[in-house]
């Protein structure tokens, strides 16, 4: 049981860590629209409704990589029940993107590839590299 909640854990924080610096990495490929300030979560969702398609490049990738990496990490690490503790991670890293979601008010187009692409079929992908067999 130790070793289960160990791994819901570190594969949150990888995860959550995966993440963020996919998004800051973003930031300097992509270039923000001028005048952008991203650098509180309110410029955020103000600077949001001046994106076009290419700045959300880097947020789908980060959210998809991130709940893989987690995912991954959690079935590799989770001593039984290897595959619901990596669909776990990807329901809880789809719960944040939603909870994200709604609060910055991203683009319905956005949101609805974001959500069905990013968490869960990552996390059963993630599932599948780490081991995880069997339902």
């Amino acid at each position: 049981m130790i070793r289960n909640l160990l791994a819901v854990v570190i594969g949150f924080i990888i995860g959550g860590l995966v993440n963020g610096a996919l998004i800051n990495l973003g930031h300097s490929v992509v270039q923000l629209p001028p005048g952008a300030d991203v650098s509180t979560m309110e410029g955020v969702r103000d600077a949001m409704q001046h994106f076009g398609p290419e700045q959300y490049i880097f947020p789908f990738l980060a959210h998809a990589v991130g709940t893989l990496v987690a995912a991954f990490l959690a079935a590799l690490i989770a001593a039984s029940s290897k595959f619901r503790i990596a669909m776990a991670m990807g329901v809880l890293f789809l719960v944040g993107g939603i909870v994200a979601g709604i609060w910055l008010r991203a683009p319905l187009w956005y949101d609805a590839v974001d959500f069905l692409f990013a968490y869960i079929p990552m996390a059963w992908i993630g599932a599948k590299l780490g081991g995880a067999d069997r339902v």
